[in-house]
């Protein structure tokens, strides 16, 4: 299955840079807990070696995910300017209930960080933004569905 991954260009190398310190730090560290957890004998109720193990399989885990996350990357365009909302746009909305606004950049589910202004793509509210302009008034499909309006994309 060959699932795209759409990451900004930061994003991409934020996952580059995971994937090489648990390559090339991380599972050294694991490799010397292992070895220090086998010289301390019996191994069949070491707590220590038990941990490491765990550990190992953690990273190993997390290398192979990554792996496959940077090569189905696609990046996502970060032009500004653009008319339609689209990955990479920074947009502000209103809620025309509550008049709220709230200004986030779409990104793709690797990169998606709620409390830090980024949300994915595959959101309700995200999915009802895309493709429309500034102006537009959007129903977002949930359980308690409501509109919000575009008034500014980045």
């Amino acid at each position: 299955m060959e699932d795209k991954f759409y990451v900004t260009e930061d994003g991409l190398q934020e996952l580059k840079d995971e994937y090489e310190n648990l390559v090339h730090v991380v599972r050294n560290e694991v490799i010397e807990d292992l070895k220090a957890a086998r010289a301390q004998g019996d191994l069949s109720e070491n707590a220590d070696y038990d941990a490491a193990r765990d550990k190992q399989a953690q990273v190993e885990s997390r290398i192979k995910e990554l792996e496959h996350m940077i090569r189905n990357a696609s990046i996502i365009s970060e032009r500004k300017g653009t008319k339609y909302v689209r990955l990479g746009s920074t947009v502000t909305i209103q809620e025309l209930d509550t008049k709220a606004k709230q200004t986030f950049t779409i990104v793709g589910t690797v990169e998606a960080d709620p409390l830090n202004g980024k949300v994915s793509n595959a959101t309700p509210l995200a999915a009802a933004i895309l493709e429309q302009r500034v102006d537009s008034i959007v129903e977002v499909d949930v359980d308690n569905p409501y509109k919000v309006k575009i008034l500014e994309i980045k």
